[in-house]
């Protein structure tokens, strides 16, 4: 994609075949390359230059305590890269090494490929904190995989980080794009449309499904302008993962847009009056 999405920048080499093989990230945590990113309540830490702090793999393991094992995120520039997570109730206050910041917020001002690094982190500590029991039998689970996975002893079933599918629309109309607006959205405020993709359809069935059902229109979905993923809402932990994908869409009927299930306006505007996509 010519175009790269807040959170989607990683720059890791995420070496998912040596996930299993705990005597390598053994011998990668003692690495003196070897760096950590640190998160607390779901804030990472950032340091004064708007920057990830980014300590030394022991140092941050000996933070978080005997019994965690740093998740394992990846290689970047060939030395290894992990996270924790510190689990205090109050803000540790790491000093000199940063504060811990809203990623929404740190976000806007971290370099792309450390947001992108950011929001793997985020979701990834997400989904564990969701999953710490099994879905299958009701026991606990243990993390494997150095991070990625978690195991069920009890009955064997195996966890994954989960993704869902969303698509979000611009449809195009004689120089005119559609946009809409929920009702709780603040005044004057409209955006694309997008929804959850459903069982059994494609992407583009989604498209014109959710455009459908939300402007009461029928389009062609024409381009994927772009793919990210990201939590959604990355600073909510009861959110959903998601592969958020672009389109540009071209209108296929001259029927007029019209309120539907969850919004309370759609209509063209010029696409000279709205911001550029991002």
């Amino acid at each position: 994609m010519s175009h790269v999405h807040i959170f989607g920048g990683s720059p890791l080499d995420r070496a998912g075949a040596m996930r299993d093989d705990a005597p390598w990230l053994d011998a990668q945590i003692a690495r003196p390359d070897a760096r950590a990113v640190v998160f607390w309540n779901g804030k990472p830490l950032v340091a004064s230059s708007s920057r990830l702090a980014f300590l030394s793999a022991e140092t941050a393991a000996a933070l978080a305590g005997r019994d965690v094992r740093p998740t394992f995120l990846g290689l970047w520039e060939s030395a290894p890269l992990f996270a924790v997570e510190l689990e205090e109730t109050t803000d540790p206050a790491l000093g000199e090494a940063g504060g811990f910041e809203e990623l929404r917020t740190a976000a806007l001002l971290l370099p792309g490929p450390e947001a992108g690094i950011a929001g793997t982190v985020k979701s990834l500590f997400d989904w564990r904190r969701r999953h710490r029991f099994c879905a299958a039998c009701g026991n606990g689970t243990e993390e494997v995989s150095g991070g990625w996975r978690r195991l069920c002893r009890s009955c064997g079933a195996e966890h994954f980080p989960r993704v869902d599918p969303v698509v979000i629309m611009l449809a195009e109309h004689d120089g005119q794009v559609l946009v809409a607006r929920q009702p709780q959205y603040p005044p004057e405020r409209y955006s694309a449309l997008a929804g959850f993709m459903e069982p059994g359809e494609s992407i583009e069935e989604a498209v014109a499904r959710e455009l459908h059902e939300e402007a009461g229109i029928r389009v062609s979905a024409d381009r994927l302008y772009g793919v990210r993923h990201k939590a959604k809402r990355p600073y909510d932990p009861d959110a959903r993962d998601f592969y958020k994908m672009f389109f540009l869409c071209r209108r296929v009927d001259e029927g007029e847009p019209a309120a539907g299930f969850e919004t309370s306006d759609a209509r063209f505007f010029p696409r000279e009056t709205l911001p550029p996509l991002s």
